[in-house]
């Protein structure tokens, strides 16, 4: 199982998704430290928003360098098989899949906090 999750990573692009992988750790670590401390609920809500918006724009740049490198393997080769069309989808689909993953847990994570917040504004 662990290694297919890590077979798929690699699949779309080590680059893009540990980078994500490693943000999503990032919200982690700030969702978990404003559960501790209350005090800077809303500086880390800002930071596990803006996060999880990078995380998400990060995987979409790895879909346009996925097609690219798609559309260089299609031109090279001469003719479009399934095999050469399927890789480069792949590549381009994992990663805003992932990047979108991490921003809807860093969302709920953000609700969570904005619900539980017992300060006054």
């Amino acid at each position: 199982m662990l290694q297919q999750i890590f077979s798929k990573l690699n699949d779309g692009g080590p680059v893009i998704t540990y980078t994500i992988l490693i943000l999503l750790v990032v919200i982690i670590v700030l969702f978990v430290r404003s559960l501790k401390d209350r005090g800077n609920t809303k500086k880390n809500v800002s930071l596990i928003s803006s996060i999880s918006w990078f995380a998400v724009a990060w995987g979409f740049l790895g879909r346009t360098f996925g097609l690219i490198v798609s559309f260089d393997r299609v031109a090279q080769a001469g003719e479009v098989t399934p095999y050469l069309l399927a890789e480069g989808l792949k590549m381009a689909i994992l990663g805003p899949l992932l990047g979108i993953i991490v921003f809807l847990i860093a969302r709920a994570g953000i609700i969570y906090l904005q619900w539980t917040d017992k300060t006054e504004e």
